[in-house]
């Protein structure tokens, strides 16, 4: 970020937008940059920014699959933060690779 950095902040306005291309794929940004620091190789890998929300992110913020303090930071250090879907399950991979047999 261009901005003089005096640390990560206790909060921010943030702005999560999700994947138009993969399903449970997100971006955190700040909302006052929107999403003018994340790299065009990772838009064009993301897809259409969609808009999910808007918040107030604190560091005790809980979160469903990520620690909210980190987002502060990686916002602060690189202007974004990038979520990944969840791994899948081993199991689930199995019953993907796993043939099929219909019952008549």
């Amino acid at each position: 970020m261009t901005e003089a950095r005096m640390g990560t902040p206790e909060r921010l306005i943030c702005e999560v937008f999700k994947s138009s291309r993969k399903e449970e794929m997100y971006l955190y940004v700040d909302k006052r940059r929107g999403l003018a620091d994340v790299p065009e190789a990772l838009l064009g890998r993301f897809g259409k920014p969609v808009a999910v929300f808007t918040m107030l992110l604190t560091a005790d913020k809980p979160l469903a699959r990520v620690n909210a303090a980190d987002v502060l930071a990686a916002i602060d250090d690189q202007g974004f933060y990038f979520q990944m879907p969840p791994a899948k399950e081993d199991y689930l991979l199995d019953l993907y690779r796993a043939p099929t047999q219909a019952v008549y």
